[in-house]
């Protein structure tokens, strides 16, 4: 009798297995290469008096009028062009940090960077970030 009821509870159990659905592959957007002329559009914001002072990810203390910022993926000591896309300014900041962790947000600027970019009131612009340079760590 007990067996009876194994080979039925596995056999149930089999047959839940059989009609699960296959995996479903999730489609990750590539990020940005570290190649010189690679570029990505999408949000920044920028951070800065309560990081200052601070280590970033690269081990360079945090200096929030130097012309830097935080991006997720491209190697630290990347070079990159950052173009506000409603006023047009642009400047080259060198990625020596990681983040944003704002969802929806590509890019990190330091206030300096913010400043030149005269995106301190609005707190987040639209931009295209381009590749400069992603030779070795420098900074």
């Amino acid at each position: 009798m007990i067996r009876s009821i194994a080979v039925l509870l596995i056999s149930f159990n089999l047959s839940f297995v059989a009609c699960s659905l296959p995996p479903t592959k999730v489609k990750v957007p590539a990020p940005p290469s570290a190649e010189s002329g690679a570029s990505q559009t999408g949000i920044a914001s920028w951070y800065g008096p309560g990081f200052h002072g601070r280590p970033t990810a690269s081990g360079v203390i945090y200096n929030q009028n130097e012309l830097t910022a935080a991006h997720q993926t491209l190697p630290l000591g990347t070079r990159v062009m950052v173009t506000d896309l409603d006023n047009g300014r642009s400047t080259e900041v060198t990625i020596n940090d990681r983040g944003p962790f704002a969802k929806g947000r590509i890019l990190d600027l330091s206030y300096g960077a913010a400043r030149t970019l005269g995106m301190i009131g609005p707190g987040t612009i639209p931009v295209r970030i381009e590749v400069i340079d992603s030779g070795p760590y420098k900074i």
